[in-house]
């Protein structure tokens, strides 16, 4: 499963942008071509700027409000991988850099990708506050519940 994947990015994916960059470079010539990707560049540096400051306030706001930012961390990810994509020169990475950029495109990977991943608490819908991880299960699978203090 590996394989196939690993084969995909570092062999095919730049096959794929040679030709395309060639194709169109035939097409509407080198320069408007070399224009196209440094324009793409710029234009997802900006949007990258501004979904990224967009996504660490709403993480602060809910991490004030004593709940995990699960989703804007996941939403960090795809923006990191889009932001990177862009700076790729190519257009199959562009378009996929601009997908994960978009934030309507990036909310239904997203939601697409946590129905296949697990994420402790999430799950349940249950939101811990910061700094307190949340608590964790005897191997046996017995639960005891109570109340402590901690004394330094």
């Amino acid at each position: 499963m590996v394989f196939p994947t690993v084969f995909f990015l570092f062999i095919a994916m730049p096959i794929i942008e040679i030709f395309l960059l060639i194709k169109v470079g035939t097409a509407i010539g080198a320069l408007a071509t070399i224009a196209i990707v440094i324009t793409t560049a710029i234009l997802g540096t900006w949007m990258l700027r501004h979904q990224g400051l967009s996504t660490v306030n709403q993480a602060r706001n809910r991490l004030a409000s004593g709940q995990i930012p699960a989703f804007q961390l996941m939403e960090g990810l795809a923006l990191g991988i889009g932001g990177a994509l862009l700076l790729t020169p190519g257009f199959v990475t562009d378009a996929i850099g601009f997908t994960c950029l978009v934030p309507f495109t990036r909310r239904l990977i997203i939601n697409a990708l946590s129905k296949r991943i697990s994420i402790a608490g999430m799950a349940t819908g249950t939101s811990y506050s910061a700094g307190t991880p949340p608590p964790r299960r005897p191997a046996n699978g017995d639960v005891i519940e109570g109340e402590y203090t901690r004394k330094e």
